[in-house]
């Protein structure tokens, strides 16, 4: 049926043999990318119209606002990107939701320059598909954090990396050193990854000519000059990031074997989609792995090493160190296993299958966006997000009004809760500073001296019992402040939603502050009021 399909295809499939047709001509690919971009972020403009963006988004662009080689929890990357972005794209929802789906569709691009260089024509485009299947390019993509970044870095080192392997010329060794620099300071998870180059290219048959060529060498050096601003960062602050990736190193035997169980059933839970779709297309052709195993190109068999250290390293760490290891640290290296199986496939094929695969993601990309977008957005304008994501612009914008009502000035300055302080920098028109040093995120510092003079507001929601003890404290720091609490609500397309108390503190400027005319602290968290 396919062969027939490919000889006399019916009038629908036409157009999209065409564009299959285009894949080698250079545009193919990347319209197709182009569409996906496009589809899923108008799914999440859709899906979280009711709902602000998720708060590992929000501390993104935060630290980007003050560049730094390195910031205390995690490399800069994820910082920088967003940085750039919202330096030539308005601050907004929308913008950063593109940002990350834009962030997807570059790892796809990347992925298709790794691909090509073992097959041409409509495979190309089945590779693509498969991991569209995922969910790392849609769901996991949106929340753009220091994982996520790693879904482009990932398949661009790895790419530079086969090439200079292949070639060892001095292009494409300094261009794996910077690629796979570029994947450290995205998240140090990536080490394994570089781990991987080096074990793969050891085990490989040609790895004498390699170590003998200056290509390896150059790609040290490179990569290593291109880390030393973010090492010497590390060296002269004390290197919290690595205290912080340590964090998660508290577990025992027992635990790390359990982890490791759910990383490994996490990946395959994952790829399933794409795996159950292979199958479907290479029905009993399958019977021909072991050979097409045996008979794998050169290349392949490198970056099969590859793929496996990236899967058995991150395991031996952990079973050796008692680390955490969420399956959704490793999501950004499933193209390795995609491209291993689609490409190591020595038999042809057909078109027809392409062609089915094309609908099948198309097709989920529309129900996502025509039913399962508006589904999901009335859900949580109703139950909400345990972070409170919805009420994120509504508590940023009424801060905002009541600091200005009482100070006359912008607000210059925010903390409290993270997720509440983000939003608030990120929402309110007057884009206040975080003010809490990102080092006491976890144990709830007092705000500087200087920072209450210059005045500072807090928020909180109400029941987080941490946050209220810690607003208690600062009062003990200052002699004027007012706080108060006032309610917001949920709302979308002119439906209400649910609603939350939120805990507000101002400290206004020293001036206004002894200008008062009451010199104790007023304290209105007795009263309450609703807002529209």
């Amino acid at each position: 049926m396919a062969e027939r399909s490919d000889r006399a295809p019916a009038r629908w499939r036409r157009p999209l043999l065409r564009w299959l047709d285009g894949v080698e001509a250079g545009w193919a690919v990347p319209l197709l990318i182009a569409c996906f971009v496009a589809s899923w972020t108008l799914y999440l403009a859709i899906a979280y119209a009711g709902g602000g963006l998720h708060p590992d988004t929000l501390e993104a662009w935060t630290l980007g606002r003050n560049f730094a080689f390195g910031y205390h929890k995690h490399p800069p990357l994820m910082g920088w990107v967003a940085a750039s972005w919202t330096f030539v794209s308005p601050v907004g929802d929308v913008s950063l939701q593109l940002m990350a789906m834009v962030n997807a569709g570059l790892a796809l691009f990347f992925v298709d320059c790794v691909a090509r260089q073992f097959v041409t024509g409509h495979k190309r485009i089945l590779v693509l598909l498969l991991l569209m299947l995922t969910p790392a390019y849609q769901f996991h993509a949106q929340r753009f954090n220091a994982n996520s970044v790693l879904l482009a870095t990932w398949p661009l080192a790895t790419w530079c990396f086969l090439r200079a392997f292949e070639t060892r010329s001095v292009f494409w060794a300094v261009a794996a050193g910077c690629t796979a620099a570029l994947a450290m300071v995205g998240k140090y998870y990536s080490i394994f990854l570089v781990a991987s180059f080096a074990v793969a290219a050891l085990a490989h048959p040609s790895r004498r000519a390699y170590f003998t060529s200056a290509s390896p060498w150059i790609s040290a050096l490179t990569g290593l000059a291109v880390l030393s601003p973010h090492i010497y960062w590390l060296a002269t602050t004390g290197a919290s990031t690595f205290g912080y990736a340590l964090a998660h190193a508290n577990g025992n035997a027992v635990s790390s074997l359990s982890d490791v169980k759910n990383f490994l059933l996490g990946l395959i839970a994952a790829i399933s989609a794409a795996a159950l779709i292979w199958v479907m297309i290479s029905g009993t052709r399958l019977k021909q792995f072991p050979a097409d195993f045996v008979a794998m190109s050169a290349g392949l068999r490198l970056l099969f090493y590859v793929a496996i250290g990236t899967i058995v390293l991150p395991v031996l760490t952990s079973l050796a160190m008692g680390t955490d290891l969420p399956s959704l640290w490793a999501l950004q290296g499933l193209f390795l296993f995609v491209v291993l199986i689609v490409c190591g496939a020595r038999y042809p094929i057909e078109r027809f299958y392409t062609v089915n695969v094309t609908v099948i993601v198309a097709g989920v990309a529309l129900v996502a966006v025509l039913v399962a977008a508006p589904i999901h957005d009335f859900y949580r304008n109703i139950n909400g997000y345990e972070e409170g994501r919805n009420l994120y612009a509504q508590a940023a914008s009424e801060l905002t009004r009541q600091w200005h009502e009482l100070t006359g000035e912008p607000l210059r300055a925010v903390s409290g809760d993270d997720s509440l302080a983000f939003a608030t920098a990120f929402y309110s028109p007057d884009h206040p500073l975080y003010a809490r040093p990102f080092e006491h995120q976890h144990n709830w510092g007092l705000p500087r001296r200087t920072t209450l003079d210059r005045g500072w507001a807090a928020l909180c929601f109400k029941g987080q019992d941490d946050c209220a003890r810690w607003m208690e404290w600062v009062t003990s720091r200052t002699a004027t402040f007012v706080r108060r609490e006032f309610t917001v609500q949920a709302s979308l397309w002119g439906r209400t939603g649910l609603s939350r108390d939120v805990v507000m503190m101002i400290v206004p400027p020293r001036a206004n502050g002894d200008a008062s005319p009451e010199s104790a602290a007023q304290d209105f968290s007795a009263s309450k009021r609703g807002l529209d």
